[in-house]
């Protein structure tokens, strides 16, 4: 034990020893979260309207059952004549107007008189113009629509539906938070964890084999099963910072990303048991994640190569947590969370969602530490074949 943690010490020592390697742990974390706050930023001012903006409605031919509908919306009126609606359209196009709506002549008295039973099928239209890349020439059509909407819904008023009922919808105001972070969350942990795992283990096993610094350590009385696991463990703990500091980088963001409104995703829904279980899926990945790259490192003579020989696994990392954008249909199921990675997957899935089973997530635990210590035993033979680690 003695001996693994003196692996563990040196291994921290290399790590915060170089400035470099602390910048490219923090770095993802702050980018991501400038990212992220920028493109909600900049989606809000692309799909929502301005702050404070009146929209004007050019109008031809109001009628004045209409009229007073726009004016308690929050919306201004200009009366032209239908032969200044060709310049407003115009307008419109170059974002310069908002809204162009033509009335035929004698809307009030053509509605009263339409019968659907006995007329041509041509009820009364109404032409509205607008411009939908421009947020507020879009918001206006919108109340415009809703407005028509409701008063033609009165003139054919048969039943109401509910009518004085304020809380129809039953959703909890956190199910829109859990519904999207447990879609995203997964994914981007996988990839956080497993980038910071690459960004590390093949400078700590093919960076030394490469150096020779490894061959100096394989000769020492310490016993290889101990460097083995010295390495993994060392890793695995330098990779769980890495990954904890993209995490919170990311959900610090989310309310930003989101119409750049913390009433969109709610970060504060989950309890100290739910991240204690996600702690535990954490970890036994990270441990899992590591000792694969270790296992790849091992064979590789340079770092180069090491990395070369990982980029394939985080193609299939990618395509794992891609599985838990489509809802945990395996939480029921106690056979999945054996499969490596897919569990994991799962398990974050469903305690994002608040809709998990602990002997589902203690299974995906203990199997991804049964398969690390599996990693451990093979990375432990490999630093005993001198064809592996002395090889040209």
């Amino acid at each position: 034990m003695k001996n693994i943690i003196t692996i563990m010490k040196k291994e921290f020592a290399r790590f915060f020893g170089d400035r470099r390697m602390i910048a490219m742990m923090l770095m993802p974390g702050v980018l991501i979260y400038v990212l992220y706050s920028f493109m909600g930023t900049a989606m809000q001012s692309m799909f929502h309207p301005d702050e404070g903006h009146s929209p004007v409605v050019y109008a031809v031919n109001m009628p004045d059952s209409i009229a007073p509908r726009v004016r308690d919306a929050g919306m201004s009126m200009t009366h032209i004549g239908a032969g200044e609606a060709a310049e407003v359209k115009e307008r419109i196009a170059r974002d310069e107007a908002d809204l162009c709506v033509i009335f035929p002549q004698n809307f009030d008295e053509a509605v009263a008189a339409y019968d659907k039973q006995t007329s041509d099928g041509h009820a009364p239209n109404i032409e509205i113009y607008f411009n939908s890349m421009a947020p507020n020439s879009q918001s206006a059509y919108s109340t415009m629509v809703m407005i028509l909407d409701e008063y033609e819904w009165e003139l054919s008023n048969k039943f109401d539906i509910n009518r004085g009922i304020e809380d129809a919808d039953r959703a909890a105001a956190e199910d829109m938070s859990t519904s999207i972070i447990s879609s995203m969350m997964p994914l981007l942990l996988l990839m956080f964890l497993f980038s910071g795992c690459m960004a590390l283990a093949p400078e700590s096993i093919a960076g030394e084999k490469e150096r020779g610094t490894l061959a100096t350590l394989l000769v020492s009385p310490l016993g290889r099963s101990e460097l083995a696991a010295g390495k993994i463990l060392s890793l695995a703990a330098l990779s769980f910072a890495s990954g904890l500091v993209t995490a919170v980088a990311t959900m610090l963001s989310l309310p930003k990303l989101f119409s750049g409104s913390e009433d969109v995703i709610v970060t504060n829904i989950y309890t100290a048991t739910d991240y204690m279980l996600l702690s535990f899926v954490i970890i036994s990945t990270i441990l899992l994640i590591i000792a694969v790259i270790a296992i790849a490192s091992a064979f590789a003579k340079t770092v180069k190569e090491a990395n070369m020989m990982i980029t394939p696994l985080m193609i299939l990392v990618m395509l794992v947590g891609v599985s838990g954008m489509f809802g945990g249909g395996a939480q029921g199921d106690p056979v999945y969370y054996f499969i490596p990675l897919y569990n994991s997957v799962q398990s974050m899935s469903g305690v994002f969602a608040l809709d998990y089973s602990p002997m589902n997530i203690g299974i995906a635990s203990l199997s991804n530490f049964a398969y690390a210590c599996i990693g451990g035993f093979a990375l432990t033979k490999m630093f005993n074949s001198e064809k592996i680690m002395f090889s040209r």
